[in-house]
């Protein structure tokens, strides 16, 4: 059965008491804008002289004499533990930032796992040493995937991932994976239930047209995203509209929330690449491209060809030179946090194939459902490139001999990853941002036969930044050249310090890299999920998690399967290093940090080789399989014993044939001696003598 809209909407006002409502995506228009002749929508600035947004480098800078250093205290006592008299480092301590890449919900999980190994509130990440990273970071980029646990992480007003991901019985109700994205009634888009949500989502992006701006594909999956990863949906509520599911809530909200106010989170920024407009393109980008980040306080980019910034509260407001099109008229509410999330997860200009009707690589139920979405979308609404989030240009009449979309009203966002940086480093390389610290939580599945990261992303960000980025940039540490060195070299299978002994600390920062991998102790792995499978079963998510966490408590030990036990004091080792350089006069590196960096730095004169990791299993395993898989995995798990039994039962039917055949020649033998029994008991006189019936039964049988 088909809902109208109309339903919908009387299914609304039925229920007075809702937590908000699903329109309230829509922006608000005819907004006044603050007075532009004392200030500015928008910063401009150069890579030789960048700056930061006032309010984000207030809220570094207050983090870091407030909150960080008694962070730093707590994860490192006194510094004995890796040999330091940590009070010598009080005014010099590292800035350090996470990066967590793109995949879809196999990144999500493997940041959440992650992050769980490295948050001091979890009590094993603590006992191991490894527990306290998290607090003394100071900015968490994410992309694609990676935005969805970031944002996830702010708009529940950051939690623990316990807490995040499974929810609390209380205000927090879990991430709700096994609760398919697109279809969550099931493979049937006209189910009754699928009806309720896909006419939940149209109104939603209808409000948020009737208010004059044009929507693409990227609305109605920022809604779904809304649904797992903000706060305001439970089972009970997926398919009603007593809440707003997320709808309401803004990227440049984030200020209000508690753990932001207290600073008890690091900043955050989320990336998006951007597709010249006008280009069409349907393949991945050239590294020239222009890349954005998305912060709470704007919309910005780094990149030498634009170096400017536009408040994010009144992103979309369609700005001529820094100056509202529409006069004194802005608008706001633009930056849904769904939209934010969903706009750096855009990847359907690569995939959508509106010459077949098909998103590729998406199981064909997730295909149908977001295409039936669209479907309704277009009868509905007025759209514009609909394979990419449209976003009003704030930077028109900008940078025009650098800037290639500078004379647009539009730029057209999509997935950060879509110029082969599926790592968000951008940001974190920014130079005015000045980090001596990058720990890399690499849940890309690079490697397409397996899931794997193989490097690619850092490879590709390596090679923007000593070729594009010089100016605007700190360069990448050494790393090897290519992916199969990568393999060969097998960082891309435990952890790795990258850039350790820098002839000046200044050249790059250290870069702690964190790759998916298979399980230190020879388990098999079941994080390495494809990037498009767009639900996991509760228990596959419990065992997703369980398996990061302990390899990110873990390290390695060389030629074994056990955890390292001094991987605590080598991560905090990593973490600290750089404080050595920013106090005089420099203090050497001590015994026990020298150790840990001969085992986990990355030495290009000496590389490591994959083959000090043995036993580890690199074929995905479903630990929950479900239908035909697990009808799959059970004949894959029992295959010799199946080939044994068919073998049996092959031998056992070839018995009972024979066994046929030669009752039945038998029978045949039998009948013929009596038949000549017979003849010879009518004429004795024929005694001696071929019998004709017997020659023809001699015969017959000598032919068979």
């Amino acid at each position: 059965m088909i809902f109208t809209l109309l339903q919908v909407l009387v299914l609304y006002f039925v229920h007075p008491t809702l937590q908000g409502a699903v329109t309230d995506y829509a922006p608000n228009v005819n907004v006044e804008c603050p007075d532009l002749s004392t200030t500015s929508l928008v910063r401009v600035f150069s890579p030789e002289n960048q700056t930061l947004h006032p309010q984000e480098q207030e809220y570094t800078a207050k983090r870091s004499s407030q909150v960080i250093p008694q962070a730093w205290t707590d994860w490192l006592g006194d510094g004995s533990r890796v040999g330091y008299n940590i009070t010598m480092f009080n005014t010099a301590f590292p800035k350090v930032g996470i990066a967590i890449p793109g995949g879809g919900l196999r990144a999500a999980q493997y940041g959440a796992g992650c992050l769980s190994g490295l948050d001091a509130r979890n009590e094993s990440a603590k006992a191991a040493g490894t527990g306290g990273l998290l607090q003394v970071a100071s900015y968490i980029t994410g992309l694609s995937g990676g935005s969805w646990v970031t944002g996830s992480l702010f708009f529940n007003n950051w939690p623990t991932i316990k807490d995040l991901v499974y929810g609390n019985g209380n205000d927090l109700s879990g991430w709700q994976l096994d609760i398919p994205f697109v279809t969550p009634d099931g493979d049937n888009v006209l189910s009754e239930n699928n009806q309720y949500f896909y006419g939940s989502i149209l109104w939603s992006i209808m409000a948020k047209a009737n208010k004059g701006i044009d929507t693409s594909l990227t609305d109605p999956w920022s809604r779904m995203i809304s649904y797992h990863f903000l706060n305001q949906t439970s089972r009970k509520n997926f398919f009603t509209n007593d809440s707003a599911h997320g709808a309401g809530q803004l990227w440049s909200h984030i200020p209000q929330i508690p753990a932001y106010q207290t600073m008890q989170a690091p900043f955050p920024i989320i990336v998006a690449d951007s597709r010249p407009v006008g280009s069409n393109l349907t393949t991945v980008l050239s590294l020239d491209a222009i890349v954005y980040e998305i912060t709470p306080l704007e919309i910005a980019s780094y990149d030498p060809n634009l170096s400017a910034g536009m408040n994010l509260t009144y992103a979309g407001t369609y700005l001529v030179n820094g100056k509202s099109e529409n006069g004194s008229s802005c608008v706001t509410g633009f930056d849904q946090a769904g939209f934010v999330m969903g706009t750096s997860a855009s990847l359907f200009n690569q995939i959508l194939d509106f010459a077949h009707n098909t998103i590729t690589d998406w199981s064909k139920s997730d295909s149908a459902g977001l295409l039936y979405v669209l479907s309704r979308q277009l009868q509905e609404v007025r759209t514009r490139a609909d394979d990419v989030a449209n976003w009003p240009n704030p930077f028109n009449g900008l940078k025009n001999t650098t800037f290639e979309d500078s004379d647009k009203a539009w730029i057209e966002l999509i997935d950060g990853s879509s110029n082969q940086e599926n790592i968000p480093y951008g940001p974190l390389f920014v130079k005015v941002r000045d980090l001596d610290v990058i720990v890399t939580l690499e849940g890309s599945a690079d490697d397409p036969v397996n899931n794997w990261p193989n490097g690619t992303g850092v490879i590709f960000s390596a090679k923007r930044q000593s070729t594009l980025l010089q100016s605007s940039h700190q360069q990448f540490p050494p790393i090897p050249p290519d992916p199969t060195s990568f393999i060969e070299t097998g960082v891309n299978s435990r952890p790795t310090f990258f850039g350790c002994d820098p002839q000046n600390p200044s050249d790059f920062p250290l870069v702690i890299y964190l790759p998916n991998a298979p399980p230190i102790t020879g388990d098999d792995p079941v994080t390495n999920t494809a990037t498009f499978q767009l639900s996991y079963t509760e228990k596959h998510t419990q065992i997703f998690l369980d398996q990061v966490h302990f390899n990110t408590i873990s390290g390695f030990t060389p030629n074994a399967n056990i955890p390292d036990k001094n991987w605590g004091t080598c991560l905090q080792c990593a973490a600290i290093d750089r404080a050595r350089y920013k106090v005089f006069p420099a203090v050497p590196r001590s015994d026990q940090c020298q150790h840990c960096f001969t085992q986990y730095c990355f030495d290009p004169e000496n590389p490591p080789n994959k083959s000090e990791l043995p036993n580890r299993k690199l074929k995905f395993v479903d630990p929950d399989p479900q239908g035909l898989s697990r009808l799959g995995d059970f004949f894959s798990n029992n295959k010799f014993k199946l080939i044994g039994g068919l073998i049996g039962l092959f031998a056992l039917i070839a018995i009972l044939v024979g066994g046929l055949m030669w009752k039945r020649k038998r029978t045949e033998k039998q009948l013929r001696y009596k038949r000549v029994s017979v003849l010879n008991d009518y004429d004795d006189a024929y005694i001696g003598y071929a019998q004709p019936e017997m020659y023809r039964l001699n015969e017959r049988r000598s032919s068979r």
